[in-house]
């Protein structure tokens, strides 16, 4: 399970970053290892207790977490950066007049590296947070990245949004759409789970 909102410096002093407060992810992580799993909780940087029972793994920027999680993964909750900057000081960058910008390149696709070499058996879900066209938008990642479930929300949404203690979701596969009324992010990490081990069924 991945968590958290991922960090992208620019210099010693500032970084890119994102809203993500990784309350999801810690919710399916803890439900998940009460159902008996052994959970690895890979997570950014957050303001919240690890997990009792879960394996922890503490990253900052998108490249430490592709690399904590590309060998196996199941559930994505990450808010991770899609771009990072191209060059990073080694030193603060002091203000000058005018404008100033900040050259960009796009970070490591983790899901989608993910998807590309799925094994039969591994079951894929991740989250798809947007902010207009949510099924359209949510239904070509989950076919563009080889998902088995998108878990999709509109932070727009009343109760939605990042850092938040409930959450609106709608679970999105290639046979199924189903949405949920608000819950908390506990009861939306139970329903996920019983709704993939619903949707695992004949896989061994």
């Amino acid at each position: 399970v991945t968590a958290g909102p991922t960090i992208e410096a620019i210099d010693p002093v500032r970084f890119i970053s994102n809203r993500s407060t990784g309350k999801m992810g810690f919710a399916l992580a803890k439900n998940a290892m009460e159902r008996g799993a052994d959970v690895t909780l890979v997570s950014g940087p957050v303001e919240l207790k690890d997990v009792p029972f879960v394996k922890m793994v503490h990253v900052e920027s998108a490249r430490q977490m592709f690399e904590a999680v590309i060998k196996e993964a199941e559930i994505k909750a990450a808010a991770v950066a899609d771009y990072t900057p191209l060059n990073v000081s080694d030193n603060k960058i002091k203000k000058k007049d005018g404008d100033m910008s900040i050259a960009l390149e796009r970070t490591d696709d983790i899901i989608g590296t993910l998807g590309k070499t799925k094994r039969d058996n591994l079951f894929l879900c991740g989250f798809s947070m947007e902010t207009e066209h949510m099924l359209e938008n949510s239904k070509a990642k989950l076919e563009k990245k080889n998902l088995d479930m998108i878990i999709a929300n509109n932070v727009k949404v009343k109760g939605a949004g990042f850092g938040t203690d409930t959450n609106v979701v709608t679970l999105i596969t290639k046979d199924e759409i189903k949405e949920l009324p608000i819950m908390s992010k506990e009861d939306v990490a139970d329903e996920i789970f019983n709704n993939i081990l619903a949707n695992r069924k004949g896989i061994v």
